[in-house]
């Protein structure tokens, strides 16, 4: 018959065993518990003013609308891929002047990200080198755009930021 005889503890272990419990082996972090939670931007109504030129430069459909093309607008894609989306046409006040309200314009002044880009399709200035798209003569949230990029192109657009209150501001 056999017995279980205990055999003493070596030095090796006991020593291994009192390092283990000096370093207390806490894995928890101090810190928060949840992530912070994501800060949504501001979004306000803003009011949208076009005025074009008396002289239709187009040789024909001087009378369609114009539209406002805006960096905050939701751009998608129809069934065919094709963009749809990413604009809002504007509605005639007057014999020259055109206006609308964009929705939900994310709010980025004082400015603290990018300035949003605006653009409008003119179908008086169709036949123009532009192809009927400027910043010339918009106004948003009530300042008239003055800092143009690619002017006179195709591409041709405006920078704004947008205040809690739907007021536009030129770049600084």
């Amino acid at each position: 018959m056999r017995l279980n005889v205990m055999r003493p503890v070596t030095p090796k272990l006991l020593l291994a065993g009192a390092l283990i419990s000096m370093g207390c082996l806490d894995f928890h972090k101090t810190g928060p518990e949840d992530a912070s939670p994501v800060v949504r931007p501001m979004l306000v109504s803003v009011t949208v003013e076009y005025r074009q030129p008396n002289l239709c430069m187009a040789s024909d459909r001087c009378d369609d609308n114009v539209v406002f093309f805006a960096s905050w607008l939701p751009m998608q894609l129809d069934p065919q891929g094709r963009p749809t989306g990413g604009y809002m046409f504007l509605t005639r006040v007057s014999a020259y002047a055109w206006r609308g309200v964009a929705q939900n314009v994310p709010v980025n002044y004082p400015p603290k990200d990018d300035p949003h880009v605006v653009a409008i399709y003119d179908p008086h200035l169709r036949d123009t080198p532009t192809g009927g798209v400027t910043a010339a003569r918009l106004i948003v949230g009530q300042q008239n755009l003055t800092d143009l990029i690619n002017a006179g192109t195709p591409r041709e657009s405006a920078f704004v930021y947008v205040d809690e209150n739907g007021y536009g501001h030129n770049p600084l």
